[in-house]
């Protein structure tokens, strides 16, 4: 696999959120149509300015995205077309090698992702009843 991961520009939003949409719409079935629009639209415009994001590109097209904010990983994502290459396990051990990161917050109702993080060390810590955006979807936190 010949892959680069760099960090995402501006330019980059519209291919990070077609990876978003392809990886919340094959993992998410739990989301609720107005809260992936509500996501879809500030993700572009509060989140990604404010984090410093990487994708990760394979022959010139992005396959994936993550991000982390102090100790956690916020986003880690990717392409339904690209899932189970290898870009997931890449990606994080990057973003652990370059930040040092502890932590990740999961969705519960999201299986693959809690068995991925655990695969990648992570065990469970606790849980919320909500989201970070105070939506009902509770959250499992994992850590190293």
């Amino acid at each position: 696999m010949s892959y680069q991961i760099i960090p995402a520009e501006p330019k980059d939003y519209h291919r990070i959120m077609e990876i978003w949409t392809s990886a919340v719409k094959a993992t998410y079935d739990f989301l609720s149509e107005e809260d992936f629009n509500y996501f879809k639209e500030v993700i572009p415009r509060d989140y990604l300015p404010n984090l410093e994001v990487y994708i990760i590109v394979e022959d010139g097209i992005a396959n994936g995205f993550a991000s982390v904010a102090e100790d956690t990983l916020e986003m880690l994502f990717i392409h339904n077309d690209a899932r189970g290459k290898g870009y997931g396990k890449k990606l994080c051990e990057f973003m652990r090698k370059k930040t040092q990161f502890t932590k990740v917050d999961v969705n519960e109702q999201n299986p693959q992702a809690i068995g991925f993080y655990e695969k990648m060390g992570f065990h469970t810590i606790g849980r919320s009843a909500k989201d970070s955006s105070g939506k009902d979807y509770p959250i499992i936190h994992m850590s190293l």
